[in-house]
């Protein structure tokens, strides 16, 4: 009976960790975070106890005199809103070693974990449940167990730490089964009494260590670093592990944690290695020099040649001509007494890619466009399956995308934005019956509805109804400064997919479209409109004829008023072309979705193709083939100076949830596959961007969800 008893307890105990493991959260999105300043700034009045400032080879640092307890603080102060330590981080550390005796460890910081008179209540019940019983543990274990929680109560373990030895540098943590693991880097040369700047990047798998931007040093540890470091409880201490043996006896300028980033690209190449900066405590720069005032030499900038580095730097009067280079920018400002003006920027850089917000839709949603209304900002249509519910419309806030308008459509496939003078407009492609249709119209026929943008009810009205046949996409451009709209006529019926698609042209005296020319299409998936020089171009991406997904796409070009065939590429269930620029060089990409010929078998995984057009022959020839499972979109944008393609994968012939690939653009190389993220019957991707930040979104043809990924710079 007590057997079973003792069999629920330990059932129930394991029921608990579990869940409370399933409801911590990773550490993830963070900036960089200033150890050194965090503790060197809480009260700037004063150098903190336990340190003092001291100056070497013209350089400032600070002095570890004892393990004071304001060289420590918890890490929930830093590490907000999370629970566990993160998976992948760097850790920027700018050290002067002295010689270090033999048998000395000496700690760059530490993060220890609570003592046992710090544990909560809880957690001891949590230990009591999980752990052995009394009565089945030996004689010698209890009196390790003793010995431990004498330790334990002057100090807790080690949750992870940086430390020096004579023999290299050592990264140690609490492993799985709560051993302590020391990954080390033996036989590195930091020459003492020298300054040396520190790179350390630790992945699940590996350690990297990076000196004063040299080449890196590697290892790849049998065992793997663990994701579960609870912080709970947890201290950072700077310069020791809390107490005294383990001091550090150099000099330390800075120390920084990135998370989720090899934080060497931030700071290398730098023209100081030694001194490379990403975040250097105010108390250790140089300090201004201030004009006296009877100095008549005295230049009218005080601090002009001055350089001070971090990440934040207030600029008043009396730092007029400081120079600042914050290194997680890469940007180089003067302080013109009120502002910091930019010397020189460095691009934008793309380092990951985080998932921002999940937007619940009320249906499957086959499409979005990003558009801005003047004095509303950024929003988004979405066009969704349900003709229940209808579409929406969303608006960016400092919330993510919120719900603004539904607006009704009837199995809707496509939205786009455009304007006509200062009027905003969106037009949806339906491809079911709505309550639009009439009784003595033609059958299988559909209506799509052009919105105009109210400004006095600050809401989308309807504004024109046009005839469409199952339309899958619209397209709007200008030329000779009129304003055209293209529809893809996707099919008539069930069989018939050769049909006609239609160019409208805006009448100003009607203040409506009408049919300005036909072009006849099979099954008609996207238009994309673009511009060389003084031609007009616009590409059909063909789809199905009835019989195979082996078509013709076409490409026009306009002439005299009406667009006429320019070049014809083959291409497998089309469904969406994209137009891009690299300096001048000009591409279209093809999304292709699958082979069918006659009642073969579909094959998914195919090549989507991009063609790069050859001015000379003036042709589009083929630049690059690229693996795509059942694509239906492309996506292209620039960060900085990069480039990048993004591709929505839909199906892989037995799965919808797929990677969709993020590639960024290497010159000869071509696009190669930089970030792989997880989609689900991905139908559409859109970028964009918000006050200096940007963005992907992704829509699911098959989930009542889109995603916002969220595109972390350097």
């Amino acid at each position: 009976m007590w057997m079973q008893v003792f069999t629920l307890l330990l059932l129930w105990a394991s029921r608990v960790t579990k869940t409370t493991a399933d409801t911590r959260r990773q550490c993830t999105e963070l900036l960089p975070l200033d150890l050194l300043s965090f503790v060197l700034e809480r009260d700037t009045s004063r150098v903190v106890p336990g340190v003092q400032v001291k100056q070497s080879a013209g350089v400032k640092g600070v002095q570890f005199l004892s393990p004071d307890t304001s060289m420590s603080f918890p890490a929930s102060q830093l590490l907000v809103n999370c629970d566990l330590f993160p998976k992948e981080f760097s850790i920027v550390a700018t050290v002067k070693v002295n010689r270090i005796t033999q048998k000395r460890d000496e700690y760059i910081f530490s993060l220890v974990g609570p003592t046992k008179a710090e544990r909560s209540s809880v957690e001891d019940q949590e230990d009591v449940l999980g752990g052995k019983n009394e009565e089945f543990i030996s004689e010698d274990e209890q009196r390790a167990k003793r010995n431990e929680t004498k330790r334990d109560e002057k100090s807790g373990g080690i949750v992870l730490g940086l430390k020096l030895s004579r023999n290299g540098l050592h990264f140690v943590f609490k492993g799985h089964g709560k051993s302590t693991e020391h990954w080390s880097l033996k036989g590195i040369h930091l020459t003492p009494n020298q300054w040396h700047t520190l790179v350390v990047v630790i992945g699940l798998h590996h350690m990297k260590l990076i000196v004063d931007c040299n080449s890196p040093l590697e290892i790849v540890p049998s065992r793997a670093f663990p994701s579960d470091l609870i912080l709970q409880g947890s201290r950072f201490h700077i310069g020791s592990r809390g107490r005294w043996k383990g001091l550090f006896s150099g000099l330390m300028r800075q120390l920084v944690l990135v998370s989720n980033s090899d934080a060497s690209h931030q700071i290398c190449p730098s023209s100081d290695p030694q001194l490379a900066a990403l975040s250097v405590p105010p108390l250790l720069l140089d300090l201004p020099v201030r004009r006296r005032q009877n100095d008549r030499h005295a230049t009218s900038f005080g601090t002009a040649g001055r350089l001070s580095v971090g990440l934040e730097r207030p600029c008043s009067e009396s730092l007029r001509g400081q120079l600042w280079f914050n290194p997680l920018k890469k940007g180089l400002y003067v302080c013109d007494g009120s502002a910091w003006i930019t010397v020189l920027a460095d691009n934008k850089r793309l380092d990951y890619v985080l998932e921002h917000q999940v937007l619940i839709t009320s249906s499957e949603t086959h499409d979005i466009e990003v558009f801005q209304i003047p004095g509303m900002g950024l929003m988004a249509a979405m066009a969704q399956r349900s003709s229940a519910s209808g579409s929406a419309v969303y608006l960016w806030t400092h919330l993510g995308f919120q719900l603004y308008q539904n607006i009704s459509t009837h199995g809707a496939l496509a939205w786009k934005h455009f304007q006509i003078g200062k009027k905003a407009y969106l037009v949806v492609s339906n491809s079911g019956t709505g309550t639009n249709k009439s009784l003595d119209s033609e059958p299988d026929t559909d209506f799509s509805v052009i919105y105009k943008w109210s400004k006095r009810r600050k809401r989308f009205v309807r504004f024109q109804t046009l005839q469409t046949y199952c339309a899958r996409d619209w397209e709007a451009f200008t030329i000779n400064e009129q304003t055209y709209l293209a529809v893809a006529n996707h099919r008539m019926g069930n069989n018939n997919h050769t049909i006609n698609s239609v160019i409208y042209k805006w009448n100003r005296s009607t203040k409506s479209f009408e049919v300005h020319q036909t072009l006849i299409t099979s099954g008609a998936y996207d238009w994309e409109y673009f511009r060389v020089g003084p031609y007009h171009f616009l590409v059909v991406a063909n789809a199905f004829d009835g019989m195979t997904t082996s078509l013709d796409s076409v490409i026009y070009v306009w002439i005299d008023g009406r667009f006429q065939v320019f070049q014809k590429i083959k291409t497998f269930c089309a469904t969406d072309w994209e137009m891009f620029q690299i300096g001048s060089r000009v591409f279209l990409v093809v999304a292709n979705g699958h082979r069918l010929q006659g009642n073969g078998p579909s094959q998914y995984t195919i090549n989507s193709t991009i063609y790069e057009l050859d001015m000379s022959a003036r042709l589009f020839v083929r630049f690059q083939d690229i693996v795509t499972y059942s694509a239906v979109d492309w996506e292209f944008f620039r960060l900085g100076e990069e480039y990048f393609l993004v591709v929505a994968n839909s199906y892989n012939g037995e799965s919808y949830s797929l990677n969709s690939i993020l590639y960024r653009w290497q010159g000869y190389e071509g696009f190669v596959p930089v970030h792989w993220l997880p989609t689900i019957g991905c139908s559409d991707w859109e970028f964009f961007s918000s006050n200096g930040d940007s963005f992907l979104i992704y829509s699911s043809a098959k989930a009542p969800l889109s995603k916002v990924f969220k595109l972390k710079t350097y």
